[in-house]
C-alpha cells in the first residue's frame, strides 16, 4: 500500500517521465510541413470545410499577399453593423432574430418571430427533478463544467436521444438553446450557496422575458433590472452568437458530429473547448488582467506606466505569468475586430450611467497601447487589436454579474452558432473528421520485463 508521500512522489516521477516522452522535437514539424495548429505559415487557418452560415473577414489579397483591413463579420451573409443597427433602430431586442437567422438562413417576419419566441419559451422548463437532483445536489465550483454535465445529464430525459433526423436534432438543439440560461443561473445559484455559503434563490424563467432579460432576472436576488442592461446584455448575445465554422469550439462541433454522436455529447464537447482561457475563458481572464493592471498601475493616464506593466506580462512577469495580454490580438482580425466596436460604444454609455468613467477611459487607454507594447516586445510589425473579449468581462461586471459567468453567457450565445453548424455538418458533411498525424517515433524491439533497466 502507497502512503500519501509516497503516492504524490510517484506521480511527480511519473508526470516527468510523460512529459520527457511528449516533447517532440520543433524542427520536425517544419521538415514534414505540418501545419501546427491548423495553421497556415501566414497565420490563416487551413481550409478544411465550407459554411455558410458565418464569415470572419480581416484582409483582401493582392498579387498573393494579404493586405489588412477593418474587421469585418457576417452571420448568413448579413453584416453583423447592419443587424445591429436594424435591431437597436428599431428599438428591438436582437438575440431570439440572430438564432432564428443562424438555424433557418433568413430573418423572420413578425408571425414566423412571435411563433419562434412563444416555441423557445415553451422549451425553458427544465424536467420534473431535475434542478433538485442534477443541479443542486452536485454543485461545481466551475459553471462551464457544471454546464457540460447537466447538458449530458440530460440526455437520459429524452425519449429519443440517439436519433439523427434533422426534425429530431433541431428539436433537441432549440431545447438547449431555450434551457441554457436555466442551467447557467441555476449552476451558479447551486454553487453560490453550497460552495460560497450564500443564501439559496431561484427565480423560475419568465415566459414573457427574453434570453438576456431571464438571465437577468434570474441571477439577481430581487428579479429585477433595467432596459438598458437587459439590451447591452442582449447585444453581447448577438455578438456572441457565431464566429465561422473554423473557431475551436465550433469546429470541435463539426468534428464531434461528424463521428454521428447524440446531440448531447456534441454540446458538452463544445463547452469544453470554449471553457479554455484561449477561447471562450478569455474574457474573464482580460478582465482579471484589467483588475490586476488597476492596481499595480498607481495613475491610470500614465501611459509609460501602463506600458510598462503590458510590457512585464510579455516578459511573464505580471499577472498569470502566461505572457498573454488577454482581450488583444486575434486569430484572424487584424486592423479591427467589429465585434469590439460595438461593445465599446456601450460600455462607455454603461460605465458613465454606472460611475465607472475612469475604469472605462484606462480600457481605451489600454487597448491604444497594448499593440505598441506588442510590436516593441516582439520586435515585428505584426497588426493586433482588442477582440471582443476585452470589453466583454467589464460590460458584464458592470452589469452585476459574477466573473464565474462571464464564459457560461458566452455558451449560450454561442450553442446558437453551434447548433447551425451540426445541421449542416449533418446534412452537408458525410464523411468523419480525421485530420492525419505522423509519428515520428523510432521503431523499437520488444523488451522482455526481465531485461529492462529504467523502470521506476
Amino acid at each position: 500500500m502507497i502512503d500519501e508521500n509516497n503516492h504524490y512522489r510517484l506521480i511527480s516521477e511519473l508526470a516527468a517521465n510523460s512529459t520527457a516522452k511528449s516533447r517532440i522535437d520543433p524542427s520536425l514539424y517544419e521538415r514534414y510541413n505540418v501545419k501546427r495548429g491548423l495553421r497556415n505559415e501566414d497565420g490563416t487557418g487551413v481550409l478544411v470545410g465550407l459554411t455558410e452560415i458565418g464569415e470572419v473577414f480581416s484582409y483582401i489579397m493582392d498579387d498573393r499577399d494579404r493586405i489588412p483591413v477593418e474587421g469585418r463579420l457576417f452571420y448568413r451573409g448579413i453584416a453583423i453593423s447592419d443587424l445591429v443597427s436594424g435591431f437597436y433602430l428599431d428599438q428591438r431586442y436582437g438575440f431570439e432574430e440572430t438564432i432564428y437567422l443562424l438555424l433557418f438562413g433568413e430573418l423572420p417576419d413578425a408571425a414566423q418571430m412571435e411563433r419562434f419566441n412563444e416555441l423557445l419559451s415553451s422549451c425553458r422548463q427544465l424536467p420534473p427533478g431535475f434542478t433538485e437532483d442534477m443541479i443542486l445536489k452536485a454543485p461545481s465550483p466551475d459553471i462551464m463544467n457544471k454546464l457540460a454535465r447537466t447538458v449530458l445529464a440530460l440526455y437520459p430525459y429524452d425519449p429519443d436521444p440517439d436519433n439523427l433526423s434533422i426534425e429530431n436534432v433541431l428539436k433537441q438543439c432549440i431545447q438547449l438553446i431555450a434551457r441554457f440560461p436555466v442551467l447557467i443561473s441555476y449552476g451558479y445559484m447551486a454553487k453560490r450557496h453550497y460552495v460560497d455559503k450564500q443564501s439559496l434563490f431561484l427565480h423560475s424563467p419568465d415566459p414573457s422575458l427574453n434570453t438576456a432579460q431571464n438571465i437577468l432576472h434570474m441571477i439577481r436576488p430581487d428579479g429585477q433590472f433595467t432596459d438598458l442592461e437587459a439590451r447591452i446584455l442582449d447585444l453581447a448575445l448577438v455578438l456572441h452568437a457565431e464566429h465561422g465554422g473554423g473557431n475551436n469550439s465550433t469546429f470541435v462541433t463539426h468534428a464531434v458530429s461528424s463521428s454521428g454522436s447524440d446531440t448531447y455529447a456534441v454540446m458538452a464537447a463544445a463547452i469544453g473547448s470554449l471553457k479554455g482561457p484561449q477561447h471562450g475563458g478569455a474574457s474573464g481572464k482580460a478582465y482579471a488582467m484589467m483588475q490586476d493592471l488597476a492596481c499595480e498601475v498607481k495613475n491610470w493616464r500614465d501611459e509609460r506606466e501602463i506600458t510598462a506593466y503590458l510590457t512585464r506580462i510579455l516578459q511573464k512577469q505580471a499577472f498569470d505569468q502566461s505572457g498573454l495580454i488577454y482581450g488583444i490580438g486575434h486569430a484572424v482580425y487584424t486592423l479591427s475586430d467589429p465585434r469590439t466596436k460595438l461593445l465599446r460604444d456601450y460600455a462607455r454609455a454603461l460605465a458613465f450611467e454606472s460611475g465607472r468613467e475612469e475604469e472605462y477611459e484606462l480600457y481605451t487607454l489600454t487597448e491604444r497601447l497594448a499593440p505598441e507594447a506588442f510590436h516593441n516586445f516582439k520586435q515585428n510589425d505584426k497588426a493586433i487589436c482588442a477582440n471582443v473579449d476585452f470589453y466583454s468581462g467589464f460590460i458584464y461586471s458592470m452589469l452585476g454579474i459574477p466573473p464565474e459567468l462571464f464564459t457560461p453567457i458566452f455558451a449560450v450565445a454561442r450553442i446558437a452558432g453551434w447548433s447551425a453548424h451540426r445541421i449542416e455538418e449533418l446534412v452537408s458533411g458525410g464523411r468523419i473528421i480525421r485530420p492525419a498525424y505522423k509519428c515520428v517515433q523510432k521503431r523499437r524491439p520488444y523488451l522482455p520485463l526481465n531485461e529492462r533497466g529504467n523502470a521506476l
